[in-house]
């Protein structure tokens, strides 16, 4: 059985750091592509930011460039997203998701989720 498991939200205000991680079970992880995508109250899932299956290649939404950064650990199948200059409109549930396809925002469509981890900005 396939396990995404979030960890590391919380409340941050605004201008400062938080780092989230998603560890993964039960499949090959070096098959997938990793990705982070976020839900703000009343607004659709949109993408954030994904990482290739050797960690060689990343793509960023435009608004998170040059203040997220996505990095893979694929000895401990662990994808991690440390999040910087965090504003309040940052403020949603991350997903951690998984596919075989490139993770580069073109689509949210990925064969596995996580249940998510709430970040909070304060302002």
């Amino acid at each position: 059985q396939v396990q995404l498991a979030e960890s590391g939200g919380g409340t941050v205000q605004a201008g400062g750091s938080l780092s989230v991680s998603c560890a993964a079970s039960g499949l090959r992880f070096t098959l997938y592509s990793m990705a982070w995508l976020r839900q703000a109250p009343g607004k659709a899932r949109e993408f954030a930011a994904g990482v290739s299956w050797s960690g060689g290649s990343t793509y960023y939404a435009d608004f998170v460039k040059a203040r997220f950064n996505i990095s893979r650990d694929n000895a401990k199948n662990t994808v991690y997203l440390q999040m910087n200059n965090l504003k309040p409109e940052d403020t949603a549930v991350y997903y951690c998701a998984a596919r075989k396809k490139l993770a580069n925002g073109v689509s949210n469509d990925y064969d596995y989720w996580g249940q998510g981890t709430q970040v909070t900005v304060s302002s």
